[in-house]
């Protein structure tokens, strides 16, 4: 169960929010297995006074963070990380310079579910 927040300048389209939610969703399913259904996804949009990052970054630049349940391995940390960036770049044309991505993996005690802790 990913929960994932990308992070982005304001003033994209729709299509180009949801290619992005797409890429970032076939990414999970391909990389760690997860099931299609498995979407918890959001995008937080911020003015450019409000979302600072290196000039040398372009409009594109994006923050992907993502919150997984722990025991995947750097391996296929690493493959998710490449598979994001990759539908990306093929989907969008974004750099991959541009894409930023921050995996976290609280323990199981630390997530709640239907009411129950998972852990």
């Amino acid at each position: 169960m990913p929960l994932v927040n990308v992070i982005m300048l304001r003033g994209k389209s729709q299509d180009y929010k949801k290619t992005v939610l797409d890429c970032i969703h076939q990414g999970l399913v391909d990389s760690i297995g997860i099931e299609d259904w498995d979407r918890f996804q959001r995008i937080s949009e911020y003015d450019r006074d409000d979302f600072e990052f290196p000039s040398f970054k372009s409009d594109a630049f994006m923050i992907i963070e993502m919150k997984l349940f722990p025991g995947r391995t750097g391996e296929q940390k690493a493959g998710l990380i490449e598979k994001i960036t990759g539908n990306l770049s093929s989907s969008l044309a974004i750099d991959p310079s541009d894409v930023f991505i921050l995996i976290d993996e609280p323990p199981l005690e630390n997530w709640g579910m239907g009411g129950k802790q998972k852990g």
